[in-house]
């Protein structure tokens, strides 16, 4: 289980966590990658910004 840095809400990933994953926080939908596993910690996940073949 992590804490949503958002709001602070519990976000359970399914299944078994890996590092990179991306979850979902269910109250307000802030998407979460897992940064380590002892102990689970997630953060904000990074924006993906559009590629203009530079």
């Amino acid at each position: 289980m992590v804490t949503c840095p958002e709001c602070e809400s519990s976000v359970v990933p399914a299944g078994t966590p890996v590092i990179g994953e991306i979850v979902e926080c269910g109250e307000c939908a802030s998407e979460l990658e897992i940064l380590t596993l002892d102990p689970i910690r997630a953060a904000l996940a990074p924006e993906i910004e559009e590629d203009w073949g530079e």
